[in-house]
């Protein structure tokens, strides 16, 4: 397998775990730490506004190939095997049919959110 094919996969599997986070957040078996976590990854992840904008050089792209992977790879390291199992059959169910990752109003909200508190806080650190 090539370097290409194997990143293509991996790309593609962890596009997958990001929608199945968002499945083992409403899960009633999914530990709160684990909905916490995966709550908050996933609404970075759907949200159509990225952390860092990918305008800013290097640090932009940071969140899409080092922050988020690493976040969900965590994430999923903590969900139970069994609840695992099942939200990834949710998932790929889910991009079979829509063809395409949910979005998130929720992250939206947060990284508006995260931007405005930042600001807020160099303003106050300016004056």
């Amino acid at each position: 397998m090539t370097f290409g094919a194997r990143l293509k996969a991996w790309a593609k599997r962890t596009r997958r775990d990001g929608v199945t986070l968002w499945f083992a957040g409403k899960h009633r078996r999914t530990p709160w730490y684990a909905k916490a976590l995966g709550l908050f990854v996933v609404a970075c992840a759907l949200s159509p506004i990225d952390l860092i904008p990918d305008f800013i050089p290097v640090l932009g792209y940071v969140d899409d190939v080092l922050l988020l992977p690493g976040l969900i790879w965590l994430a999923i390291r903590l969900v139970p095997p069994d609840v695992l199992e099942e939200c990834r059959r949710e998932a790929d169910g889910w991009l079979e049919t829509h063809g395409a990752r949910p979005r998130s109003r929720l992250g939206v909200v947060l990284v508006v959110s995260a931007w405005v508190a930042l600001a807020a806080a160099a303003l106050f650190w300016l004056s």
